[in-house]
């Protein structure tokens, strides 16, 4: 295994340092590391004026294989997280066929350590088929060579209370987390974007935010009742947020409220007035909402009521997204632009500095994944999952470049700040000089 010396990195933004990586784990991290030991024959990578970051970890993507090859694969969507910084994503269960069983979770798994670009941990239905009606092999999947935590029906809420009571029931045997697609069925029929006076103007079907809420406020209450593990994935409106707020007080009062939440970059940048111009590329589910919405999930990423910036990747072919917006697939790419996005929501507003960005995208998500080897500080022992980014350059984003193998990207000719220069999974560069090794 190659050994490398970053020289002059800003670990978290602090002093400049440099760091070895040798053997996987970080060898050495302190000044002058050229003349130490170990360094003797390591390659060199001029990290000046580059911040050093953990290992991202995405709590939530799409990566379409099995059956939905056409939009994305295991290695093409691998290949777009390491560009974006990630060591390690979830990857969703609502593919083709259902993540459903212990043998869809494990070809999943091993198609992760196949491509090698990141760390692939499957995430595993909740219900079978994502059908709503009963509990998939929640057991099988934990114990099967995956190691399955987190569950989800994700695309679909799992609405029947008795049945989500289960789950959560159920995943307490093993820590598991039951992450929850927080969306009321009966309230989002036929539903296209945020509810409000806009979809009035435009002849769209709203989509509440109480569809959103409701579900919520039930699953917390579930979670609190059998002592259990609630996700919120992409929370996106302010209510939202105020309810995750309240279980998570009530939990320092009380004890046995375990709720985490998510939010995805788009929510904390994009408002629903995009949807004004009926470009499908900005339907997604949950939808675009208001501008007071996004500051309300802005505040609560930056006082810790949200725990996660997660991406929700959800690439989709030409044909999907290039028709009548009541007709396109819902969601938009995420991997390429999640740190560049909270870099302009969040650190360059004031909101965070780059620890909490390391916090919220690599050491919860490695939490309440319980993924040990993923998400520790850049500290000597520590596997050398690490980031060297660049946050002083801009960029214009460009579709035709993305790694994944869809261009559905709401950023098309947007500036953002920032640019991944090097992505090291356990010591071994999966991205240098900004490009895929």
């Amino acid at each position: 295994m190659t050994t490398y010396l970053l020289r002059n990195a800003s670990i978290l933004g602090g002093e400049t340092t440099d760091l070895l990586l040798a053997d996987g784990v970080v060898a050495a991290v302190g000044p002058d590391l050229a003349a130490g030991p170990g360094a003797d024959g390591a390659t060199v990578v001029d990290a000046t004026g580059l911040l050093a970051l953990p290992g991202l970890v995405d709590l939530h993507t799409h990566l379409r294989e099995p059956g939905r090859e056409d939009a994305e694969t295991v290695d093409t969507g691998t290949r777009a997280a390491a560009m974006g910084g990630f060591t390690a994503v979830h990857a969703m269960a609502n593919t083709e066929p259902v993540a459903d069983t212990a043998g869809v979770v494990e070809q999943v798994w091993r198609l992760g350590r196949e491509a090698g670009h990141c760390d692939v941990f499957p995430v595993g239905a909740v219900t079978v088929g994502l059908a709503g009606e009963r509990l998939a092999e929640l057991g099988a999947m934990a114990d099967s060579a995956a190691r399955v935590r987190v569950f989800s029906d994700d695309g679909r809420c799992v609405s029947d209370a008795v049945l989500m009571r289960r789950a959560l029931e159920y995943v307490k045997a093993f820590d598991g987390v039951v992450a929850q697609h927080a969306q009321e069925p009966r309230l989002t029929e036929g539903a296209q974007m945020n509810e409000g006076e806009l979809s009035g103007r435009l002849g769209l079907t709203g989509w509440p935010a109480v569809a959103e809420e409701a579900i919520i406020a039930r699953d917390c209450l579930l979670a609190a009742h059998v002592g259990s593990r609630l996700h919120v994935c992409h929370v996106s409106t302010a209510g939202s947020v105020q309810i995750v707020r309240e279980a998570k007080a009530r939990a320092a009062r009380e004890g046995g409220w375990e709720v985490t939440a998510e939010v995805c970059p788009h929510h904390l940048l994009l408002t629903d007035e995009l949807a004004a111009t009926y470009d499908p590329i900005y339907k997604v589910n949950p939808p675009l909402r208001t501008a007071a919405d996004v500051e309300a999930l802005r505040a609560g990423l930056a006082d810790g009521t949200i725990d996660v910036v997660a991406t929700d990747h959800a690439p989709h072919p030409h044909e999907d997204k290039d028709c009548e917006w009541a007709a396109a697939a819902f969601g938009m790419l995420g991997l390429e632009t999640a740190l560049s996005i909270v870099q302009e929501t969040m650190v360059d507003t004031g909101l965070l500095d780059w620890a909490g960005v390391a916090e919220r995208m690599s050491a919860a998500p490695a939490r309440i994944g319980r993924l040990a080897e993923h998400g520790q500080p850049l500290a000597v022992g520590a596997p050398a999952n690490v980031v060297l980014y660049d946050p002083a350059v801009r960029r214009v984003v460009d579709p035709a470049t993305s790694a994944s193998l869809s261009r559905n990207t709401p950023y098309r000719g947007m500036e953002l700040p920032g640019r991944v220069v090097a992505t090291f999974l356990r010591g071994t560069p999966t991205v240098l000089d900004g490009a895929l090794v």
